[in-house]
């Protein structure tokens, strides 16, 4: 599969018509047909019903053209960082997270480190502890926010904090009369967990509290993300296990309790290459140290 073939394909599929694709292409219409067709076999679907008039994207091509629109978007925002990178103005920097860090200091850090270093365009992207170390060692990211740390001797992994982890029912549940919920308790329970993939993933290590205690979970249904977890236990599927700074996600659905056992923690972990010396890297460090060391700070 080519890029000219996306590009092709996204302007066939914007005018459902390959004469006027081919006039925005300025390129000839036989040519233009050849390309979507090599495309269709190449994927073994047919993307448009050539059938109709006008013509009509099937299922697949509606599904394709929206992720041919998002891949050919973020190429052009890939480009035109490149191009400022490269002219000097400004430098890179990448950093991936898990989504329950977004309800603790960490977006604080990062919006002053955003202001404080204008020149440095800095990229975010959400990815599971596993796809994070991925991505550090491929050079796509330069720092990596998780609950997991995944050994790997080129990478280093630093606990920022351990954070208390509570529990997350329906607000109609019996168990809002609970001030505290043992995890015996849950046994019983819808467990929702996730991210369902890739594996390990902070699913694993939900499941690691109530196997060493000796329980086994009757039931569980994974699902790929913490919103959607809080969205199925808003909607009375289950509960589900979640970082205590998730209680700042209000909603009137759901209420969060602490669980019984003391030190039922999951920890924030940071991980970075070994051996990168960049100053950004070091600064950004420093700044979530400084942070750390006085909390209260992090809340103006």
């Amino acid at each position: 599969m080519e890029l000219r073939q996306l590009r092709y394909f996204e302007a066939v599929a914007s005018t459902l018509n390959f004469s006027r694709a081919a006039e925005r292409l300025h390129i000839a219409q036989p040519p233009l047909s050849r390309q979507i067709q090599q495309l269709e076999d190449e994927l073994g679907v047919s993307l448009l019903d050539r059938s109709s008039r006008p013509l009509k994207l099937t299922n697949a091509g509606s599904f394709f053209y929206d992720q041919t629109v998002q891949v050919l978007a973020r190429l052009k925002e890939i480009q035109a960082a490149t191009r400022r990178i490269g002219a000097g103005g400004t430098r890179w920097m990448g950093i991936g997270f898990v989504p329950s860090i977004l309800y603790g200091f960490l977006p604080n850090v990062l919006q002053r480190f955003t202001n404080e270093n204008e020149n440095l365009d800095i990229s975010l992207s959400e990815l599971t502890s596993v796809q994070q170390a991925e991505a550090l060692k491929a050079g796509r990211i330069d720092v990596g926010f998780g609950r997991l740390a995944i050994q790997d001797e080129g990478l280093q992994n630093i606990v920022l904090t351990e954070e208390l982890m509570v529990v997350a029912i329906p607000s109609g549940s019996a168990l809002c009369k609970e001030t505290t919920i043992p995890l015996r308790r849950l046994v019983s329970e819808v467990l929702v967990l996730y991210p369902a993939a890739p594996r390990p993933s902070f699913a694993d290590q939900v499941l690691h509290q109530f196997s060493v205690r000796g329980y086994e979970v009757r039931k569980t249904y994974e699902t790929n993300g913490l919103q959607t977890a809080i969205g199925l236990v808003a909607a009375g599927m289950g509960v589900t296990i979640v970082p205590e700074s998730v209680q700042r996600l209000r909603r009137d659905d759901v209420t969060y309790r602490p669980l019984a056992e003391q030190g039922l923690t999951s920890p924030l972990i940071m991980t970075i290459r070994v051996g990168d010396t960049s100053d950004h890297v070091a600064k950004f460090r420093a700044m979530i140290e400084a942070a750390l060391a006085a909390p209260d700070d992090t809340d103006a």
